[in-house]
C-alpha cells in the first residue's frame, strides 16, 4: 500500500461552517482519543463510489448477477422490493410503520437467501471480484485506530453482512477493535446459510439504538461519547441515533457531482468531501486530534 503523500486523488473538503468545526476539534483533541468511537456506513464511505467508471455495487446486486444465485432468487428478490420499497419511500406512511414493514421485508429476503443455498463460498467470491474496492488511506487509518485501541462501529444495511468482514479480513485488517453491525448469517458444516442472525438491520433501524442488542459493542463505546461518523448518504446522520452522546463531528462524502444534493451536504455535515477520492483527510483529522 503507497503511504497518504503519494495518493493522486485527494478529496476536496467543502466546510460550511469553519468556526464550529474548529471548536468541535479542539473540544475532541482536548478530552483525547480515550473518550472517541467512529461511526462509519461501509459501502461508498470507506470504499470508493465508483470502480473502473462503474458505480460501486451492492453486495445484493452481486448475488443477482446470474453467477451465484438462480434467476428464480433474482425475480423473488425484485417482488420483494417492488412490494415494499414503495413503502420505504411514502412519506406519507409513519416511522413507525415503516419499521415493521422494512422487518418483514428483509425477513422474507434472509429467509430467501437460505432457501436458495447462500454458501459462504458466495460471499468470498464478490469479495475476491475486485468490484468494491476500499478508499486508498484506508488501510492506514485502520492502522491507526488499531494502535491507539479506538473503536470503529462499522453499520451496514446490506442483506449479507458477512461479507462485509471478509472484505476486511481479505487486506488483514480485521482489527478487534473493529465491531459489525450488519445482518450476518449462521452457517452449517458445509458453509450453507442456515438461518440470519438477530438484530436485523435494514435503512431505517441502521442506527445506534440497535446496540441495545448488541451488548458486546455497546459497553466498548458507551462511555465514548465524542463520536466522529462517516456516511455517504445523508440518511447515515442517523446512524448515531439512540447513543448518548456529547459531541458529534460528522463527515459526509459526496461521490457524485450533484451541485443542488451538496446544498443539502453542506448544510448537514460539519465537513463535506467532494469527489470520489482518498481517505487522506480522515485519516490527518483523526492524527490531528491524537
Amino acid at each position: 500500500m503507497e503511504n497518504l503523500e503519494s495518493m493522486v486523488t485527494p478529496m476536496r473538503e467543502v466546510v460550511a461552517n469553519p468556526e464550529r468545526l474548529k471548536e468541535k476539534k479542539e473540544i475532541f483533541k482536548t478530552e483525547g482519543l480515550e473518550k472517541i468511537h467512529i461511526l462509519s456506513d461501509f459501502d461508498r464511505t470507506l470504499t470508493y463510489g465508483s470502480v473502473d467508471g462503474l458505480k460501486t455495487p451492492s453486495i445484493i446486486s452481486m448475488l443477482r448477477d446470474g453467477k451465484h444465485l438462480s434467476e428464480e432468487y433474482a425475480r423473488k428478490a425484485r417482488a420483494l422490493y417492488d412490494q415494499y420499497h414503495p413503502i420505504e419511500m411514502d412519506v406519507n406512511i409513519s416511522a413507525e410503520a415503516k419499521k415493521k414493514r422494512l422487518r418483514q421485508w428483509w425477513n422474507a429476503h434472509n429467509k430467501l437467501l437460505v432457501e436458495e443455498g447462500l454458501s459462504k463460498a458466495d460471499l468470498e467470491d464478490i469479495v475476491e471480484r475486485g468490484h468494491v474496492k476500499f478508499r486508498e488511506g484506508v488501510e492506514e487509518f485502520l492502522d491507526f485506530l488499531n494502535k491507539r485501541d479506538v473503536p470503529l462501529v462499522i453499520m451496514s444495511a446490506s442483506g449479507c453482512g458477512d461479507a462485509v468482514e471478509m472484505f476486511f479480513k481479505k487486506i488483514g485488517k480485521d482489527y478487534p477493535n473493529i465491531h459489525y453491525v450488519t445482518n450476518q448469517f449462521e452457517w452449517d458444516k458445509n458453509g450453507r446459510a442456515v438461518a440470519a442472525k438477530e438484530p436485523v438491520i435494514h435503512s431505517l433501524n441502521k442506527d445506534e439504538t440497535v446496540l441495545s442488542d448488541l451488548p458486546e459493542i455497546y459497553k466498548q463505546v458507551k462511555k465514548r461519547k465524542n463520536v466522529i461518523l462517516l456516511g455517504d448518504g445523508l440518511n447515515d446522520l442517523d446512524m448515531v441515533k439512540g447513543f448518548e452522546y456529547d459531541n458529534l463531528l460528522s463527515i459526509g462524502f459526496q461521490n457524485d457531482k450533484n451541485d443542488k444534493a451538496g446544498i443539502e451536504y453542506e448544510n448537514r455535515f460539519d465537513v463535506v468531501l467532494k469527489g470520489d477520492g482518498d481517505f487522506g483527510y480522515i485519516h490527518e483529522l483523526i492524527k490531528d486530534l491524537e
